[in-house]
């Protein structure tokens, strides 16, 4: 089983980070921080003739990434009640991608099974749930199955080492991606 983690904050080491390596320690994996990447902001063509035009950046070595794995691991911090801007960049790419002949990504992503990471402070397991359910739309709209949520709490960097409920469900996780 080959692991894709997309990290999507901006922090170097930080909470959801931890969790997401910690998840991946000894799994065959590839650990992508989308912040490092060049992914720019969509420009909605979907009803323009001739449809999207080509973006010159990182985006296409993502979707050959996604083609490659079978699990995918989306780890992001809560920010403002919902995902990072390079999370929320990188899903907004799909309405580009998903109508791009060459990959039939939506056929594909349909055989994947996907793990969402969420940290954040206050309250975060309550306050991420409408986040959880944001994922679940998403993943409903490509077909691809949901298999399960971490919501760690943490603000400042290695917080999320208190949480023991997170870090056993990661831990829970781990053995599942090592079989």
């Amino acid at each position: 089983m080959k692991v894709l983690a997309l990290l999507g904050s901006t922090r170097e080491n930080g909470n959801s980070e931890y969790l997401a390596k910690k998840i991946v320690k000894g799994t065959e994996h590839t650990l992508v921080k989308l912040s490092d990447l060049r992914i720019e902001h969509i420009v909605d063509q979907r009803h323009a003739e001739g449809g999207f035009s080509p973006v010159d950046d990182d985006y296409e070595q993502l979707v050959q990434h996604m083609l490659s794995h079978d699990v995918f691991l989306f780890a992001t911090p809560l920010y403002w009640y919902g995902m990072s801007g390079p999370m929320k960049d990188f899903f907004d790419r799909w309405s580009q991608y998903l109508r791009d002949e060459r990959f039939h990504l939506k056929e594909e992503l349909a055989r994947k099974k996907a793990y969402v990471v969420i940290s954040g402070g206050s309250s975060a397991k309550v306050k991420g749930l409408p986040l959880v359910q944001q994922f679940q739309y998403i993943f409903d709209f490509v077909g691809m199955k949901f298999a399960d949520y971490i919501i760690g709490s943490g603000v400042k960097p290695g917080e999320v080492k208190e949480d023991i409920l997170a870090l056993a469900k990661a831990e829970q996780w781990n053995g599942l991606f090592l079989k």
